[in-house]
Parts: structure tokens; sequence; C-alpha cells
């Protein structure tokens, strides 16, 4: 059977409904009406558009009250996402506000579930540095080293690897153009992160920063370094 790819991109091609999906590529649910005020449409609007990636397979959504939330419906749109971020033309920055949002995003932000960003890609390589995680074929794999880290961080990676989610995923950075750690392990890192708070999610999207604990921590645990702002 042949994917039918031309109606899935025709559902991401539209400009309100692609705004909406980014918004969303942080991984969280977000309600109808604050994806309309993100897409600038009505809420009428952003109804319809929400209905149809539903039916499309995009997006999922639960009720709340009197609310509608709505998630991408799985990892793999999430990937589709970046994927298509890492061959886009940059938009145009028009403002000090847009400036400062994409210095974020390209900072360190979440890709679904994991980690992105210099930060999430930098933390990838130095892993692989170490030998903690080793590239094999478009995945990752643990070494015994790497396990007994993985272990003492608080992941457990025989638990994730028991789960039906793929194990530890190469996911290219659209941002840094290398690789960062995707699947199950790469979420699980993420979440023991802001459990740690090491970094924290910014208001308002999926762009993350590293806490002031968190600078000194990857620095003290894992010998990375960047410049606080």
């Amino acid at each position: 059977m042949t994917p039918n790819v031309v109606e899935i991109a025709s559902l991401i091609g539209d400009a309100s409904r692609a705004e909406m999906l980014m918004r969303l590529l942080g991984g969280k649910a977000m309600p109808a009406s604050e994806l309309a005020r993100a897409a600038g449409i009505t809420p009428q609007t952003a109804s319809s558009h929400l209905a149809k990636m539903v039916e499309g397979g995009l997006l999922l959504h639960e009720s709340h009250g009197r609310h509608r939330y709505y998630r991408l419906a799985n990892q793999e749109v999430g990937h589709a996402l970046e994927a298509l971020c890492a061959i886009s033309p940059s938009k145009p920055i028009r403002s000090l506000r847009e400036s400062d949002q994409t210095k974020n995003i390209h900072f360190a932000r979440t890709c679904y579930d994991h980690l992105a960003g210099e930060v999430g890609v930098a933390l990838t390589e130095r892993m692989v540095e170490l030998g903690f995680i080793h590239k094999e074929n478009r995945d990752f794999t643990v070494s015994s080293e790497g396990e007994t880290w993985f272990h003492s961080f608080g992941v457990d990676t025989e638990q994730l690897r028991s789960g039906r989610r793929h194990f530890a995923r190469q996911c290219l950075d659209w941002s840094e153009r290398r690789h960062h750690i995707a699947g199950a392990l790469g979420a699980a890192m993420t979440h023991r992160l802001f459990d740690l708070l090491w970094i924290e999610r910014v208001p308002g999207g999926r762009a993350v920063r590293v806490t002031r604990k968190g600078f000194e921590a990857f620095k003290r645990e894992l010998g990375l370094e960047w410049k606080q702002a």
C-alpha cells in the first residue's frame, strides 16, 4: 500500500494549521482558543482546522470542562515536523521580540518530548564522547558504562527497553544540523532534567532555559558549559 503523502502534506501545508502544529511540537496539550490566538485566526476557523487535523491523524483531542485540548497524535508526527523544519528556509525576523524568541528556541527547546537545540545536541555529543552511548545506524546504543551512569542519574534503561516505544533514536536537529537523542531514552532524560530543575520551560512556547542550578550541574557532572544570559 502506498502512503497518501499528498493528503498529509495538504493538511500541514496550510499556514494556519502549520502554525498550530508548530505550537504543539513541544509535546504539551493546548486549548483550541490558545491555538487560535497563536495562528491569528478566529476560534471558529481554528475549530475547523483542528477537526481536519484530528480526522487526518495528526492530532488527538480531549475535553476538560468547557475546553477542548489538542496535542500531536504521536512522536512520528513530531519527527515529521522536525524534519520539515530542517529543510525549510528561515522566516525573516521583524522585531526584537522575534529575535529573542529565535535565540531561545535555538539554544534549548523540546522536540515533542525530548531535549533539542544547542543544549540537546551538546548533551548528546558529550555522552558519545564519554562512551555512554554509541551511534549505530539510525539509533543510539548504551554501553555498560552508560548503563551505570543512567542508573545513577535516575533513568531506568531496562524499563525503557521493555516498553513499546523506540528506545533511542537519532533525531536530526533542525537548528544545529546534528543529532540529538529521541525515543524513550531521550524523553526520560529530558523528564529527569526537568525534575532535577536543571532546565525549565519558558512560558508561551516550547523554548527551554537552563537554570542557575543547571548551569552548575551540567559543568560539574558532564563538563558542559554555556554562557549564562
